[in-house]
Formats: C-alpha cells, structure tokens, sequence
C-alpha cells in the first residue's frame, strides 16, 4: 500500500543549514508518487535557490504571499484546500513559534493556517532553542492541537554545538508523512515482530548461519508503525537501520531471540515471527580459533529451542504468525507447521525462486490461516507484502471473517 501515490504534499521549507536535506526528502516523495508543491521563506532561499525544488518537484516554488498563480485562485488558499498532507521540514523555533500563536505574515505559516490537511513538523534548531522553555511550550501546545512532530536527532549542529537540534533523516520523516496518512487500524495494540537470522558460533570466527537479510520483518514493522501499533522488534544480524518509532532489541543467537522473545510477550496482542531461526547449534563453542589441521572436520550439532512452537504452547497466547520458508510442497508443508505449532496464520515462501525470498526486493507468499482459508500473494515488494499480512490480521483481529 503507497499511502503517498497520486496525494499532494505541501513540502513547506524554513531557513536553516538543514535546507539541504529537504531536496532528498523531496525525492522520496516524489518518488512515491507525490504531487510535491514547496513553499519557501524567504531565509530558506539563502540556503537553496528555488530552482532546484522547482526542479526535482516538477512544479512552480511558491516564495510569496502575494502573488497569483493564477486569475482566480489565492496561492496559499489554494494549497491549503489542495493538500492531502503538509510538511514542514526544516522547521525553525521561529517559524513554529508563529505557528503556535497562529501568526500569518508570510506564504507559509498563511497556507499552515489555512490547511485542514495533517500537518507534520521537523524542527531543527540550536539545542539551546530546542529545550528553551518557550520553544518547548510551543511545541507542546501543537501537539495538544494535533500537529504532528518528527523530533529532532542528537549531533554536532552547525552553529558548533553538541546535541538534540539536527533534522532528523530524510528517510525518517518519509516514513512519518507515510504514517500520517495511514489508516490506525492497529492502534492500541502492540506487536513483537522478529527479523533476519541468527548465528550459531562454533568459534570466535566462523559460525552456522542463513541468508536472511531481515527485509520483511523491518517491512513489517515499519507497516505496523505506520498503522498505529507499538512495535518491539527482535532481529538478529542485519545490514538495516532500526525502523522509524520501534522499540529495537538486537540478538545475536536463536536462545537470546528466546529470552528476549519470552521477556517481552506478555505485554503483545500480536507476535509476527518472520525471523530464520537456526535449527542446530554447535554442542560446543570452542574459545579459540579452530586451526585447519585435517581435510575433515566434524561437528556435533545440537537442537536450538522451538521458540514458534513455545510461544504456540502459551494458555494465553497473543496472536500468532509463523513463516515458512519451503523448496517444494510449498502448501503441505505450511499447513503442517501451522497446525503442530498451534498458529493463527502462517506466511509460506517458495525461497528456491531467484525473483522473491532471501536477499531480493520482492516476494510472493501463500497465507494460510487457522479456519482453514488462504490467500495467494502474487509477486510484490517486500513492503507491499507487509500490508497485504497486516490487512488480514487487523481483519482477524477485529472477529471479522476472511
């Protein structure tokens, strides 16, 4: 799902050494699909010319309160009625105090002022304006409104001082303009999802692995953020950033995805385990390097724990998601696992296809669930695949059928 694909975004810019970010985060969007209008002060133009947005956006830059576009139409009225979202990104104490007061003097606290459309807020600023109590009242008082915040990141700023004031990645407020046009439909529930592999270490060096890469349980999570969920994601080894608003807990082997799993479940209405967890373990971990000494080598192998079968197990279990990843026999086998592990639903992958499954982009999938019904997920994006698995559980949840 593309909550951005064919919306107009009002990409509203104050001046700041942050400009610059604002030109990726333009990008992003209009690579979703956005229809992008910028609006620029006059400080933010000492940074970045507006030909550039103008540019990258494909529309006209908007610098002046007064000034048509045309015959009949007031500029900032006609955004304010246009937009779908508006974002403000870099966002000064300056333009936000205005904001906060509801001052008008200029094309862009005149269109925020107008709007009826969410609006999303990126502050940057000096750490000192950032926790000066005025600033903070602000703010505060935004959010009480309604207004929503992608707080800042913790750096060294631009004016030399050490902390909390940079603009967060472009990458992370796309990720809130694309949950603030979600549906909540999981708000108020909380969801553990685990991601990526594990590792089994039979040395310092070496160690017993899968491929993996965690790309669909980090596209699940950002989904379920998206959608209004508290989100704990257990992932082991991977090359991804942490998603946007996830509480992250990084493991490393399949027994501390266990402990943390167990140390978390009771407070989940839902448990997504999309993880590849090891099956065997080395019966021991050897302290030192193992030395090439002989043509052979032989390792005695030990069980890991089933923790999808341990969470099935529970008397009050959350909702509960398995994966299977198959070569052959793709259904049989998935409707197997589901029943011995007592699930709810589980996602099976065809992981020997080159186009989906480890490593790639893409994936298809065969949901099964519990009654007995299913679904065929033809070839998608990862990320579209993770609202496809979360429209149905949301369906499940709300005692709907299939």
């Amino acid at each position: 799902m593309n909550n951005l694909k064919d919306k107009c975004v009002v990409l509203a810019v104050s001046g700041g050494i942050a400009v610059y970010k604002a030109i990726e985060l333009l990008r992003l969007l209009t690579k979703a699909g956005a229809d992008v209008h910028v609006i620029m002060t006059r400080a933010a133009q000492e940074f970045v010319t507006p030909l550039t947005f103008q540019t990258l956006s494909s529309n006209p830059v908007h610098t002046e309160l007064f000034n048509l576009i045309a015959e009949r139409e007031i500029g900032h009225i006609s955004l304010a009625d246009r937009a779908d979202l508006f974002v403000v990104a870099p966002a000064t104490a300056n333009v936000i105090g205005k904001i906060a007061c509801g001052i008008a003097d200029d094309m862009l606290t005149t269109t925020v002022m107008a709007t009826k459309a969410p609006v999303l807020i990126a502050p940057a600023m000096n750490v000192n304006m950032y926790t000066n109590p005025i600033y903070r009242e602000n703010e505060a008082r935004l959010g009480r409104l309604g207004y929503l915040f992608v707080d800042p990141v913790c750096g060294s700023l631009a004016c030399g001082w050490e902390g909390q004031g940079k603009l967060a990645a472009p990458e992370v407020i796309f990720e809130a303009a694309l949950a603030a046009l979600s549906d909540k439909d999981l708000a108020g529930r909380t969801i553990m999802v685990t991601a990526g592999p594990t590792r089994e270490e039979l040395d310092p060096v070496r160690y017993i692995s899968n491929h993996s890469s965690g790309k669909m349980g980090y596209a699940l999570a950002r989904a379920s953020v998206r959608r209004g969920a508290s989100v704990i994601l257990v992932s082991g080894p991977t090359c991804l950033p942490a998603p946007y608003g996830v509480e992250s807990v990084l493991v490393v082997s399949a027994r501390e995805m266990q402990a943390a799993i167990m140390s978390h479940v009771s407070r989940c209405d839902v448990v997504i385990k999309a993880a590849a967890v090891a099956d065997y373990r080395p019966v021991e971990r050897m302290a030192t390097k193992v030395k090439k000494q002989h043509d052979d080598i032989t390792i005695e192998l030990v069980k890991n724990p089933d923790i999808l079968a341990g969470l099935g197990a529970m008397n009050q279990r959350p909702f509960l998601v398995g994966f299977a990843a198959e070569t052959d026999n793709l259904a049989e086998y998935a409707a197997k696992k589901m029943r011995e592990k007592n699930l709810d639903m589980i996602v099976a992958n065809d992981v020997s296809r080159a186009d989906a499954g480890f490593n790639a982009e893409n994936n298809r999938a065969l949901l099964l669930f519990r009654d007995g019904s299913s679904e065929d997920c033809p070839l998608m994006s990862k990320d579209a695949l993770a609202e496809r698995i979360l429209d149905s559980i949301a369906t499940k949840l709300s005692g709907d059928s299939c």
